[in-house]
């Protein structure tokens, strides 16, 4: 099973071929992506690498967390899975 981490705190210079780089010595890195701006297309400073096995992305958080990449320190932990878009929505309130 895969396991997708959080990279925040990057600086604006590193590219997703870096962060790939950057944790590639704990284990298998199936994907390696630093998000952008739609517009701009500059980094908007964190991105997602994703991990083959969840023994690679635990050693990889306590390894990378705290420690610095490209000049600016890191933070590095398991990504949240998203909710589908369009979740439980509160009936409108009806004013008398």
């Amino acid at each position: 099973m895969s396991k997708k981490l959080f990279v925040g705190g990057l600086a604006w210079a590193t590219t997703s071929d870096g962060l790939r780089k950057a944790f590639e010595q704990f284990g298998e890195v199936t994907d390696a992506k630093v998000i952008t701006d739609r517009e701009t297309n500059r980094s908007r400073g964190f991105g997602f690498v994703t991990f083959t096995e969840d023994d690679a992305a635990a050693n990889a958080i306590t390894e990378m967390d705290g420690k610095e990449l490209d000049g600016r320190t890191i933070r590095v932990n398991e990504a949240n899975q998203t909710k589908p878009a369009g979740g439980q929505r509160r009936p409108p309130r009806h004013h008398e």
